[in-house]
């Protein structure tokens, strides 16, 4: 089937289905409410639901789930948490929705080289928790309690991108079924390899349209000796990128550097029940040494000064350092609650970092020429910056007006060397920039390899671009 078709017959999913609950029992489900489920989204892109949900254990169960559908040619969706933001989950022509929360082993720590071997369905706090004994941690954190099959598959990254990188950087190996059932390792432990094609950044971003993740090999980093946390307040949104843009020039290796515009700080304020002052705000944090940290604070503290910004307000003790990240991690729940019952469309864009605050800045002129609700935050360290709509769905002339303001958004950080896309991914939402941003040679050689891997087009068809 290609992406212009429509669902597979009636006939073929039926049969899929009652094989399907035949083998797995009770871990294969057709309700109503658990399909809806696995098609939520928290955009305005209407939910498509699977026409049913399995939840495999092992890398052969997954086999099984992928030969049947293929047989029958029934599409599959990979489906982690589903905290994905642009429909990555969604099953446009139905099918089946494989679900991996029962893949959730840790497999192997090995702590002396800093690396673990872990199923799909773990995620990043029970890792961690895990972990936290040998000294060790993963520092990607995305914000929601993502598993570390969605966050390879959508190439997470978070607020501990500007230091440790993102989940590009941080899988040394994968191994996946593909449309065709075949089980492939795409890599093994050691650090680095010249040997082949690098199949693990292929899989790593490609939102489950090229096999299925059933195994991720994963960097690991040691809990530093010292971790402060601190706030910076500034008078505009262009100083504060500013002063993060010096900050990276300068070579300080801060861990986290977090924008909060004026609008996002007020509404942290009243959801996390915090008491800052309603200007804009950078939060950021440090790792080290004791001796260290204390030098990155210093010198940060003068590039701030020097642009009007401050007092910088640090700290060292977990408690205040908790409330103050996941205060940052609940700013997409505090810009909801803003306009209660209205919903919430997360816009997200990266810049070369040398642009970043003239692409904040012209987005903030846009919020008010277009007369929006929109709190806008951003991981800035590394260029990337989300604007929050707050939008009555039901509102013909305010959603107007927000997707233009979107589409305004995404070409203004293209035409500055920049990505539509800087952590969220394309999935259905962002279908339509990829052309423009790499034009169509790169979209045509993209297409190429979804058809040798995955010719039937099974593999969660109808997103990252069309054939």
């Amino acid at each position: 089937m290609s992406d212009t078709h429509s669902r597979p017959s009636p006939e073929a999913v039926a049969s899929v289905v009652a094989a399907l609950a035949q083998r797995f029992e009770s871990r294969c489900v057709t309700s109503q409410a658990v399909r809806d489920q696995h098609a939520h989204t928290l955009t305005w892109l209407k939910p498509e639901p699977p026409d049913a949900v399995v939840f495999p254990r092992t890398t052969a169960e997954v086999q099984e789930i992928v030969r049947l559908c293929a047989a029958h040619r029934v599409p599959m969706i990979p489906f982690g948490t589903g905290s994905s933001l642009e429909g990555q989950v969604n099953a446009p022509f139905g099918g089946i929705s494989i679900d991996t929360r029962e893949m959730n082993r840790i497999l192997t720590v090995h702590a002396a080289d800093l690396d673990v071997v872990l199923e799909p369905g773990v995620t990043r706090t029970t890792l961690n928790s895990h972990l936290r004994d040998a000294g060790l941690f993963f520092p990607i954190d995305p914000g929601f309690d993502a598993s570390f099959g969605g966050m390879a598959a959508t190439r997470a990254s978070g607020t501990n991108a500007v230091r440790y990188g993102t989940m590009k950087d941080n899988v040394l190996a994968l191994q996946a079924v593909l449309a065709n059932g075949e089980v492939v390792t795409t890599a093994r432990r050691a650090k680095k390899s010249s040997a082949g094609y690098d199949l693990t950044r292929l899989l790593v971003g490609s939102e489950g349209t090229l096999g299925v993740i059933t195994e991720l090999t994963i960097k690991l980093a040691g809990i530093p000796d010292a971790i402060s946390a601190g706030i910076c307040p500034f008078p505009s949104v262009e100083a504060a990128c500013e002063a993060t843009i010096a900050t990276i020039q300068h070579g300080i290796p801060v861990a986290r550097i977090e924008l909060l515009d004026e609008v996002a700080v007020a509404a942290s304020n009243r959801y996390s029940k915090l008491e800052l002052p309603v200007t804009p705000m950078l939060f950021l944090e440090f790792h080290g040494t004791g001796a260290g940290v204390a030098e990155q604070a210093r010198l940060f503290g003068e590039i701030a000064a020097d642009l009007g910004g401050g007092p910088f307000d640090w700290a060292t003790e977990p408690e205040r350092r908790s409330k103050l990240w996941q205060a940052r991690h609940d700013a997409f729940w505090a810009a909801l609650a803003l306009r209660p019952g209205c919903a919430g469309l997360s816009g997200d864009v990266c810049v070369p970092i040398s642009r970043l605050a003239d692409c904040v800045a012209e987005t903030k002129r846009d919020v008010e020429a277009f007369g929006l609700t929109v709190s806008m935050v951003g991981h800035v360290g590394d260029g990337n910056f989300h604007a929050l709509v707050v939008l009555d769905n039901a509102n013909a002339d305010e959603v107007g007006r927000c997707k233009a303001f979107l589409g305004r958004l995404v070409e203004r950080a293209i035409a500055m060397e920049g990505t539509c896309t800087g952590e969220h991914g394309v999935g259905q939402g962002k279908m339509g920039y990829i052309e423009s941003e790499l034009g169509l040679g790169a979209l045509d050689a993209m297409r190429s390899v979804k058809r040798a891997l995955d010719p039937l087009n099974l593999m969660n068809p109808g997103k990252i671009f069309r054939l």
